[in-house]
């Protein structure tokens, strides 16, 4: 199992979130494990470098598909370090010969159908610490009473927890990056991004403009109630899409279907609270152009330093596919993805102490482990403005 050290990209990422830098291109492509077909056989364990890692769950893709006529955290696990997701295709028809029987003819039952099983592996796992010293006498000095002493220790404790979870928000927030970004790269080029839109990677103002004749401009589109319109009844639509299946939503081309109670919805606050604003209020029968249910985010990597739709809504990435690529996306607004399509699993948050008796002072180390996993073979549909 390799362990990456991601605690650079945190400290220099977390200065997007914080409004102290513009929203800049990240390198993903050592975060997030987009699986093997084949496992690794030299992953081994990092106490004696002899030992295998071991599976220590598997996901099976049997989900029920029923007749369609007229809830990114995920569970973790204690022993293991392997992800195994194991899948099946769908088997082909054949010929039914009963209503066709010829005099003479033999007709056997024993033909021996193999199932063409796969396997995907996601063992990637990253790693930071945040590190802080409490002195044991030095600064009594500057307080009136254990009390008050006891307090600014505290105080420090809090921020410490406070950097951890400021971190580990900004590592889910860009798995979710990273799988727009993958579904984007899937399906549009950089030049192609105002002129065309995908399957996967929906460009709402194109449509739109195609759709009406009208020449409307990514800035104009959030205050324009027509567009707002039409973009909910194409995510709506997409929504209900979904729920059949087809190879036509995810990257890696897979037969998938997402039932509704299945598919995750995450929308930029910006464009969400306009739908919000411009569709609901004076509409009677608000029902018919209410957003589905979505989880909102404020931004995908960053404020930036000006908090303007441009940097809100900007994905700027490398990707970890084969090759990694860097991806730059302007104007995304949201995606519906499966539930098992992204995740972060195996959280490990723990805290160890050292006192150091010569200089009187206690070190304690905040360390932080996790696995964020991109799955190209479950379905991401994508949507930006351009």
């Amino acid at each position: 199992m390799d362990f990456k050290q991601v605690y650079d990209f945190t400290n220099e990422a977390v200065k997007e979130v914080l409004g102290k830098t513009a929203v800049v291109n990240e390198d993903l492509s050592n975060i997030v494990d987009i699986g093997t077909q084949i496992f690794n056989a030299n992953a081994l364990d990092k106490y004696v470098n002899a030992l295998v890692d071991r599976i220590g769950k598997v996901v099976f893709v049997d989900r029920v598909y029923r007749s369609k006529a007229p809830s990114i955290l995920v569970d973790g696990w204690t022993y293991g370090q392997v992800l195994q997701k194991i899948d099946a295709g769908l088997p082909e028809a054949v010929e039914n010969p009963t209503w066709n029987l010829q005099d003479g003819q033999s007709y056997d039952p024993n033909v021996f159908r193999k199932p063409s099983v796969t396997a995907k592996f996601f063992g990637k796992r990253t790693t930071f610490e945040v590190d802080i010293s409490v002195p044991t006498i030095q600064a009594q000095g500057a307080f009136t009473s254990p009390a008050a002493m006891g307090r600014f220790i505290s105080m420090i404790f809090t921020k410490t927890d406070n950097a951890v979870t400021l971190r580990l928000d900004k590592l889910i927030q860009s798995t979710i990056a990273s799988m727009m970004a993958e579904t984007y790269n899937a399906d549009i080029s950089a030049t192609e991004a105002s002129t065309k839109s995908g399957i996967k990677a929906v460009n709402l103002l194109k449509l739109y403009n195609d759709f009406s004749g009208e020449a409307l401009t990514a800035d104009k589109a959030l205050k324009n109630l027509s567009f707002l319109k039409f973009a909910t009844e194409k995510i709506l639509a997409y929504s209900d899409y979904m729920e059949y299946y087809s190879k036509l939503y995810n990257v890696g081309g897979a037969d998938r279907f997402t039932e509704k109670q299945d598919q995750k919805i995450v929308l930029l606050s910006d464009f969400q609270r306009s739908a919000d604003v411009y569709l609901q209020s004076g509409t009677y029968h608000n029902e018919m152009t209410k957003l589905p249910e979505a989880q909102k985010v404020a931004y995908w990597q960053g404020t930036g330093e000006d908090l303007s739709f441009d940097s809100l809504s900007k994905i700027d990435v490398k990707i970890p596919s084969s090759p990694a690529t860097e991806v730059k996306i302007d104007h995304a607004i949201g995606a519906i993805f499966d539930k098992d399509a992204l995740g972060v699993c195996c959280i490990d948050r723990r805290f160890t102490t050292y006192y150091n008796a010569k200089a009187e002072f206690t070190n304690y180390f905040y360390k932080f482990d996790a696995g964020y996993w991109n799955d190209l073979n479950e379905n991401c549909v994508m949507f930006f403005i351009a």
